[in-house]
């Protein structure tokens, strides 16, 4: 546990940003989700839609230190690419 008052103040700074953190993890997946039901269901128009919407929040997850850059454009290129695929 930590003794010092910084180290407090820490372990209270460190809590709010995982919280932060969790939530545009969270909001990222679900827009990645989104797209990809749209895939499934054969929807192109959908899909390409829901991709455009996922595109900047994938992103901005990457800005804000959620993912790491690359992993970021990986994503957004996959799902880009399964897309684009679509007959």
């Amino acid at each position: 546990m930590a003794n010092t008052r910084s180290a407090k103040k820490m372990v209270r700074k460190i809590a709010r940003r995982t919280e932060v953190n969790k939530a545009r993890r969270s909001r990222m997946r679900t827009f990645v989700r989104k797209v990809e039901e749209a895939i499934e269901s054969g929807d192109k128009s959908a899909a390409a839609e829901a991709l455009k919407a996922a595109q900047p929040e994938i992103m901005r997850a990457a800005t804000k230190g959620v993912i790491h850059k690359n992993t970021s454009a990986r994503k957004v290129s996959r799902l880009a690419a399964r897309v684009k695929a679509m007959a």
